[in-house]
């Protein structure tokens, strides 16, 4: 008889682990606390408008394609897939923009426009992150670092490929212009890091968005949950939705099964979290007399990454010059990353990524209108911040600033609007502190010294996502899936 897996949590990486586990012939059953899947992922329809809660950017596509493949299966059958041509426009505060994309010649354009002299800086600086994408992502990222030894043995190479050096200071160290460094190295932010601390092992994203484009799954990323919901329910995985573990059940050295909504008990062989590992281990385990003290020092010596604060907004006036990807950079960088990331204050020169997906996608919003969100790190809950209080005045803020600068007479054409903050990553995502990507990605936590995807304390509790090895972003818990395979036989 099939041994029974337990997935809790239906973001990206706990929908492609039961799919991969499935394929292997576990009985699975996925317990979702909403009524709807996706996790960030989620979708929320606001009248004709459509948004996506979280992730928007689709950098390595195979990655999906291989789920369907896992039973013979085309995923485009079950969702289109396009690429894009322009990536991100980027806008700094005196109106510059600089239109990142694959194609060479335009980024020579773009690179020469800022400065002649770094063209040649930024060839050196891709070619470079193509060997640490080559280490990082296509060698380590579906390998397991549950043991020392093996990490030990990458660290020749890790040297070799300057990992010690920031983000920043290696994208510094071939760029020259300040401007360009940031188009350059704000990548850790797309992962919950801050580019002057996060290990430049995360330059590896710039090569991969190199390799295989950034894409947009037509009807907005929902779609690709539902395609992969479809998926599963014609492979007999079973979907409990409405159902909030609120206790995994441990004895020993294993655990034995969950409790949902305070009341009915799953029992099971095995249990996966797509679940922030730090908030399992402190909230979800009542027992904590098998954590021993070199993990209960790991708990307590983690770093959380930035909170977000997501305004979601219906235009009735269409922009249509405004791309589907825009990052708008405030006047300072360095300093107000130091106030989201250590100081935790709030500042009025915000940064912001604002998606348009009626850009691409026409379907998202009432004809002749614009469906946005737009995307403010701020700092996690360890701030204290009082949203309630706060909120709306923020939100107001991102109003002005944006009506100043890539969305002018924005405040006079709003017709529908709600916003997200750190709370509703805390409370509704069960994330701690509502980091918004759980744990940073310094060197001090990545592979071996980030929460194992075979738990430490409990030999058949296994973790995916963001909080794990290798890390946020989709390729990265699409891949922390994958590491499952090698853990499975």
């Amino acid at each position: 008889m099939a041994k029974k897996i337990i997935v809790i949590g239906s973001g990206f990486g706990g929908l492609a682990a039961s799919i991969r586990l499935k394929a292997k012939g576990y009985n699975v059953t996925l317990l979702e606390k909403h009524p709807d899947l996706g996790g960030r992922a989620r979708v929320f329809k606001r009248g004709d408008f459509t948004y996506d809660g979280g992730p928007t950017v689709i950098t390595a596509p195979y990655l999906f394609e291989e789920l369907f493949d896992l039973f013979n299966k085309k995923i485009s059958d079950y969702v289109e897939i396009v690429p894009l041509n322009l990536w991100y426009r980027f806008v700094f505060d005196d109106g510059q923009t600089f239109d990142y994309s694959g194609n060479k010649k335009s980024m020579e354009k773009e690179v020469k426009k800022f400065s002649e002299k770094d063209f040649e800086g930024y060839i050196n600086l891709v070619n470079f992150t193509e060997k640490i994408f080559n280490k990082g992502f296509t060698e380590l990222s579906d390998k397991p670092f549950n043991k020392l030894t093996f990490m030990i043995k990458q660290v020749p190479s890790l040297i070799g490929l300057k990992s010690y050096k920031s983000v920043y200071k290696l994208v510094s160290k071939y760029i020259s212009n300040e401007k360009l460094r940031r188009v350059f190295s704000m990548h850790p932010l797309l992962v919950g890091g801050n580019p002057f601390t996060t290990t430049s092992i995360y330059t590896l994203i710039l090569f991969l968005e190199k390799k295989w484009g950034i894409h947009y799954s037509m009807g907005g990323t929902g779609s690709m949950v539902s395609a992969l919901e479809k998926l599963m329910r014609e492979e007999n995985i079973e979907i409990i939705k409405d159902a909030e573990v609120t206790e995994i059940i441990s004895s020993d050295n294993k655990v034995k099964g969950v409790k949902i909504n305070n009341s009915k008990i799953l029992n099971c062989d095995y249990i996966i979290c797509n679940s922030d590992p730090p908030n399992v281990y402190r909230n979800l385990i009542k027992s904590k007399k098998n954590y021993n003290f070199l993990f209960k020092q790991k708990i307590k010596r983690m770093d959380y990454s930035m909170g977000l604060f997501v305004y979601y907004f219906g235009s009735k006036k269409q922009y249509k010059d405004v791309a589907h990807h825009t990052i708008y950079f405030g006047k300072s960088y360095e300093k107000h990353l130091d106030k989201i990331f250590e100081k935790k204050i709030l500042s009025e020169d915000i940064s912001y990524y604002l998606h348009r997906p009626s850009a691409t996608d026409p379907n998202m919003a009432p004809k002749g209108q614009d469906a946005f969100y737009v995307l403010v790190p701020v700092p996690n809950n360890l701030s204290n911040i009082n949203w309630s209080q706060e909120g709306q005045e923020f939100k107001n803020l991102i109003l002005d600033k944006m009506d100043k600068s890539v969305l002018p007479g924005i405040k006079q054409n709003v017709v529908s609007d709600f916003y997200l903050t750190p709370d509703y990553f805390e409370k509704d995502l069960a994330t701690l502190h509502g980091s918004g990507f759980s744990i940073q990605p310094k060197f001090s936590q990545s592979a071996y010294f980030r929460f194992h995807n075979q738990s430490e304390v409990f030999n058949n509790l296994y973790f995916v996502g963001a909080g794990t090895h290798p890390g946020a972003g989709m390729p990265g818990v699409l891949s922390s899936a994958k590491v499952l395979d090698r853990l499975f036989k």
